[in-house]
């Protein structure tokens, strides 16, 4: 079996890693990023498709033709797209990659961007009824919001304005939602935007990994499965947040306790890696010091980081980098997201390295 065409979804502004993560397999390659895609192909067999952490789901790529237009009439166009899948050769591909047999029923989800006559659930109409009479399944609906039932495949149809994109999902479920999110707290942080800040603090086995506002603790457990053997540590003061993250961890060597993010009971430069997604009002209220001092955090986090530390922080604005940098801590890459009808900052910061001068040259200076 040759290479198939996969499609992997993403958050607005994550494209950039998911291409990288995709390419750090070495077994695939990348044929375009697109607005929250990334086009890629793989041997079957390798399963890089499924250890994706930065990706919200992952498909195969059933047909991809010019976008239909945005008037009504189009639609014929997209009921035309459904009628040229292959729905056999999806099938097979999908099972050879571990993914469930037959399709059970049809549910897609659309979206597009740009002006249109007509709305999204005209579009997953046109296609999924033509996908359920083709396949001989039931089609769901997603119109008056129900969910589906058990055994549907999940399809999605992307209209960006250049192409229509047909897709069929790999797994039973989305990629987003893991295994281990047994329990969760408001605030709690949509797990592939937590992969990539793990992926982005460049972690080592061995380093020291703190998450001073831990909440139900996805960004300590995403840090382990990227890379395993770090030292995992999270305080919060919310004890159901505690109780949440030491759920969810299970067995992993994830370390949870009570504490303060503007008083953390850590030594000076004690932490290699800060992971953090801080509560500054927009989902969760600060408590503790940091309740009308925010400016304690970065305090702390510049305290407790070691000169060679890196921090991957999410902020819902740049004004809070000012105090980083009064702090001695330089932003070094700046990614704006699009997440749950916010624009939050996924921010590194390292410490400035200076330059060090050689011993000749010192003693040449001092003669």
């Amino acid at each position: 079996m040759t290479a198939a065409r996969l499609v992997a979804r993403c958050v607005r502004g994550l494209e950039p890693a998911l291409g990288a993560e995709i390419l750090r397999s070495g077994s695939a390659t990348v044929d375009w990023v697109g607005h929250r895609e990334v086009g890629f192909r793989t041997e079957p067999g390798t399963d890089d498709e499924g250890r994706l952490r930065t990706a919200d789901d992952v498909f195969l790529l059933a047909l991809r033709q010019d976008d239909a237009g945005p008037h009504k009439s189009d639609l014929a166009a997209l009921a035309d797209l459904a009628r040229a899948v292959d729905l056999a050769g999806l099938a097979r591909e999908r099972r050879a990659r571990g993914g469930p047999a037959g399709f059970g029923g049809i549910e897609i989800s659309a979206s597009f961007l740009g002006r249109r006559t007509y709305n999204r659930y005209d579009i997953e109409d046109a296609v999924g009824r033509v996908l359920a009479e083709r396949a001989g399944v039931p089609y769901h609906a997603r119109r008056h919001g129900e969910p589906p039932p058990p055994g549907h495949s999940g399809w999605r149809l992307t209209l960006d304005g250049t192409h229509a994109t047909l897709l069929l999902r790999l797994g039973r479920r989305p990629a987003h939602r893991r295994a281990y999110k047994n329990a969760t707290i408001p605030g709690t942080l949509h797990p592939p935007v937590a992969a990539a800040m793990a992926q982005a603090a460049e972690l080592r086995p061995g380093l020291r990994v703190l998450d001073p506002c831990c909440g139900a603790g996805t960004l300590l457990i995403e840090a382990h499965h990227t890379v395993p053997g770090t030292t995992l540590l999270g305080f919060d003061l919310d004890p159901a947040a505690r109780r949440a993250a030491r759920r969810n961890a299970g067995p992993l060597p994830v370390t949870v306790q009570r504490g303060d993010a503007g008083a953390l009971p850590l030594p000076d430069r004690s932490v290699d890696r800060v992971l953090c997604n801080p509560p500054w009002g927009d989902q969760v209220d600060a408590g503790g010091r940091l309740a009308g001092h925010p400016e304690r955090w970065w305090r702390e986090l510049a305290r407790v980081l070691t000169d060679e530390g890196r921090a991957v922080v999410l902020l819902p604005e740049a004004r809070g980098l000012g105090q980083a940098l009064a702090l001695g801590l330089a932003p070094v890459h700046v990614q704006q997201l699009s997440l749950s009808g916010s624009r939050p900052l996924l921010v590194r910061l390292e410490r400035p390295r200076t330059r060090r001068r050689s011993p000749g040259r010192r003693e040449a200076e001092a003669g």
